[in-house]
């Protein structure tokens, strides 16, 4: 994606050893949650004046974003939601284990549906790595957003990432190599007419005698490519009063910088990753 990573949600299907450690190599490749929920906490600033205390990770997996969140202060508390029981457990062997015991009081995890409309309220809702993409019909995601505003708390925002560019438009391949590792991005399809596209990640991984092998389709996603007008139009239409979007900054060399502003224009770009917030 042209130096804009590729994240990820719960796979379709997975093609890989017991013993592969997938959901290790997924987060030192892509994920970035110390500084996701920094940018959460400061969006919340930005738009309302003040401190959030309660995060609500909707498609969690192993929740890592929680986890973080509960770090930044003492007052804060997080809800993970995911149907897939694989990462939740992972999740809590990994990543709450290793939290003082302060912290992982106040850590909750719940195997739900997030179209439940009896999930826990929050001051920011939060649907990362793409996964609201997984809705490919416009009244679902409508369901899920107005699920959302149902129970945000008043003032509350969702937050959702999103990505596309010409590039998002055809198959193609991207490599990114890690000291351990390499990090392999593949786009198999693209349908122009129903917006559909099929991804897969790949990984190598140097074994015990440095040889490298190959962990084909460790994630399998199966998404529809929403747009930002269409995420934002919809968002409105389900009760959120305003939106937002916030655009990536590039490099000198046209890569993503990792630092999110306020815009009402984006760029031309091969790829771009943004984020849409809705305020209640």
């Amino acid at each position: 994606m042209s130096g804009r990573k590729a994240k990820a949600t719960s796979p379709i299907r997975v093609e890989v050893p017991e013993t592969f450690d997938r959901y290790d190599y997924y987060r030192r490749s892509v994920q970035s949650a110390e500084v996701d929920v920094l940018f959460m906490r400061d969006t919340y600033r930005e738009l309302k004046g003040k401190d959030p205390t309660v995060l609500r990770e909707d498609f969690c997996g192993t929740f890592a974003i929680s986890c973080e969140w509960v770090k930044l202060s003492p007052r804060f508390r997080a809800y993970g939601i995911d149907v897939d029981s694989e990462p939740i457990l992972y999740g809590l062997t990994h990543y709450v284990e290793k939290l003082p015991k302060p912290a992982r009081d106040r850590v909750k995890v719940q195997q739900a549906d997030v179209l439940n409309p009896g999930l826990p309220k929050a001051d920011i809702v939060a649907a990362m790595n793409f996964s609201h993409y997984v809705f490919k019909d416009r009244s679902m995601m409508k369901s899920y957003f107005h699920n959302c505003h149902s129970t945000l708390n008043q003032g509350g925002i969702l937050l959702v990432d999103c990505f596309g560019g010409p590039l998002c438009q055809k198959s193609n391949v991207e490599e990114t190599d890690h000291k351990s590792h390499v990090y392999i991005w593949e786009q198999e399809s693209f349908d122009p007419v129903s917006n559909e596209a099929v991804y897969h990640i790949h990984f190598k991984v140097k074994d015990a005698s440095g040889r490298w092998k190959r962990h084909n389709r460790a994630f399998t996603y199966d998404w529809r490519m929403w747009s930002i007008p269409e995420l934002r139009e919809m968002m409105r239409e389900t009760g959120f009063r305003k939106t937002h979007v916030f655009w990536e900054g590039t490099t000198r060399n046209g890569e993503g910088d990792g630092v999110f502003t306020r815009v009402e224009r984006g760029e031309e770009c091969e790829a771009w990753v943004a984020y849409v917030v809705g305020e209640k």
